[in-house]
């Protein structure tokens, strides 16, 4: 990887996006009102909230008949149960239940907090879920900018994901089309000619944090382009940023 300088520019001005929006075009729209041409093998992250609203991934809290265990563990924590009942239907797998925070394992295989169920910047009775295939919204997306601009992009769906043993949380990938998520150096020799072995950097997941600092979780700037990373340009998967079960220590 070669990329010394990095550009990272905010998409400002899209509008609050409803389901069966053209996302692809309020992004082209924006993007030349700023004066922006989307151009070769720029990067453009896409924050999953807006993903999900366009698709109609969203649930109103007053349609939610909650179970009697998401009652009983919601009134234990005080948390919302219509909240508690949604993370229980979008977990394939709940990897733990404690204080309060539910750990649990998505359909598409991310292990994060509340299945990706999320409450922000949406009205007070709806809450999102993830998209059903972000790495088909991606490509989607992909195919419709590289039409409107004439140019080959790559894109990354993010979401903000916390982290074991450290505190904050961080932008991640978990939508890609047309870039390699990973990047893998084992076999080469690191400055002093030892061969690297265990070595394979997550560029998807560095790029969607990247993205973040421009986009922030307040600023209203849910798309960011970055220019200048010189990246490996292929149908690739989100899934394979997926440690394999028999390979996680953790499980």
């Amino acid at each position: 990887m070669t990329a010394c300088e990095l550009h990272i520019i905010g998409v400002t001005g899209l509008p609050e996006i409803a389901a069966g929006d053209d996302l692809p075009s309020l992004i082209a729209t924006a993007a030349r009102r700023m004066n922006l041409q989307i151009a070769d093998r720029d990067v453009i992250v896409i924050a999953q909230k807006i993903v999900s609203k366009a698709e109609g991934r969203v649930v109103r809290l007053n349609d939610v008949q909650p179970s009697r265990f998401a009652r009983e563990w919601a009134e234990a924590h005080d948390k919302d149960a219509r909240m508690i009942e949604v993370v229980l239907r979008e977990s394939k797998r709940i990897v733990r239940m404690d204080r309060g925070v539910i750990i649990s394992e998505t359909r598409h295989g991310f292990v994060c907090a509340n299945a990706g169920v999320d409450q922000s910047n949406v009205a007070d009775d709806i809450v999102t879920l993830l998209p059903v295939d972000a790495d088909e919204s991606a490509r989607g997306i992909q195919a419709a900018l590289e039409r409107e601009f004439n140019s080959r992009v790559a894109v990354i769906i993010s979401d903000t994901f916390g982290r074991p043993w450290r505190e904050g949380i961080t932008n991640v990938a978990i939508g890609v089309a047309g870039i390699a998520p990973l990047v893998d150096y084992r076999g080469k020799l690191d400055s002093h000619g030892r061969p690297l072995r265990v070595t394979v950097i997550a560029v998807a997941d560095e790029l969607a944090a990247a993205a973040e600092l421009v986009m922030q979780k307040t600023a209203g700037v849910p798309v960011a382009i970055i220019r200048g990373f010189d990246y490996h340009a292929r149908k690739s998967s989100s899934r394979e940023l997926i440690r394999p079960a028999q390979n996680d220590l953790f499980r």
